[in-house]
């Protein structure tokens, strides 16, 4: 075997297993929530993450200059948005619904990209299948979020479905930042800022936006081990390395696979169901963000926040900056 196809083979296998991680981190981290509060939560574990990178990343330093602190700061914020919607959702909804909402970050990019101001130089309108993948898309929100019996009443949606929703449109205009700044930054320096700025920007709406509380029990250290070394550093390390070797068609469909990991992780562990209604929506929204990525756009998400990708495949920002987990 030559060296391209045996660095293929295991960049598709690594990429699989980031995937997998940051699908069962839904799981652990709802269990997690019984112990802290969930902004909490999210503030202890991008403090370990951003030093995790730190360390990592420590000889970038020196070359940091305004126009990457800059950078850091306008990507750490819409960072800070998805995961502080993300985690506060998580606690008053299930991990697989969780999920399968973040995951269309990438059905709404392309939509978010017409707006002036937002669209990159290097994006294009939405296609065909951007539309029909956002109509399963939102077909299959509803019927997940809403009890049987309710139609399309919207009024039945919960507010932990909200919120998630919300954490979905932060975690777009992550990749939209991503992909309007990555090219003129360094992705080591992007990489440190925007994780330390996302961990500034929560340490200052923490007082804000809840009661902090927190019990020290081992599922919850497990929890923030599992979210900050693994989901964050060393799972996107592998991403970084793996989207070298494999073209933007495979990786977007290994990392749509990111909410399925998660609804096998909750039936497993905790023994969640979705029911007919809610299996059908889940199915219906894992098939508009296939859909969508069926035709490789310049700027691709990936299922749940995104690295921009150039045509051929390779990364444009090579250390991307979080996890889709929560």
């Amino acid at each position: 075997m030559s060296a391209a196809p045996s660095r293929s083979l295991r960049a598709h296998l690594l990429l699989l297993a980031a995937v997998c991680v940051w699908g069962s981190t839904f799981v652990i981290v709802k269990d997690a929530l019984n112990d802290a509060s969930p902004l909490l939560f999210n503030l202890i574990r991008m403090t370990l993450a951003t030093l995790c990178l730190s360390v990592f990343y420590r000889s970038h330093f020196r070359r940091m200059n305004r126009k990457s602190l800059l950078a850091g700061a306008i990507v750490g914020l819409c960072l800070a948005m998805g995961y502080q919607f993300q985690t506060a959702g998580l606690r008053l909804t299930t991990p697989s619904r969780s999920a399968f909402i973040t995951g269309t970050v990438v059905v709404l990019v392309p939509f978010l990209a017409v707006l002036p101001g937002l669209r990159p130089a290097n994006a294009h309108r939405p296609r065909w299948n951007a539309w029909g993948g956002a109509v399963l898309a939102f077909i299959g929100i509803v019927l997940l979020t809403t009890p049987p019996g309710s139609g399309f009443n919207f009024r039945a949606i919960g507010l932990g479905d909200l919120l998630t929703f919300g954490c979905a449109l932060g975690f777009s205009l992550h990749v939209l930042a991503l992909a309007h700044l990555s090219p003129r930054i360094d992705y080591e320096q992007l990489g440190v800022l925007q994780v330390g700025f996302c961990t500034v920007y929560m340490a200052a709406s923490l007082p804000l936006l809840e009661h902090p509380w927190i019990h020290w029990t081992p599922r919850l250290i497990v929890a923030l081990l599992v979210t900050a070394i693994l989901a964050t550093a060393a799972a996107f390390t592998i991403q970084s390395w793996a989207q070298r070797w494999i073209p933007a068609t495979h990786t977007a469909l290994i990392l749509a696979l990111e909410p399925v990991f998660a609804w096998i992780t909750a039936f497993l562990v905790v023994g969640e169901r979705l029911g007919h209604r809610g299996t059908t929506g889940a199915l219906l929204i894992l098939a508009g963000i296939v859909l969508t990525e069926i035709l490789p756009a310049p700027v691709q998400p990936t299922a749940h926040e995104g690295v921009p990708l150039t045509e051929t495949g390779s990364a444009s920002l090579s250390k991307p900056a979080t996890p889709p987990c929560v």
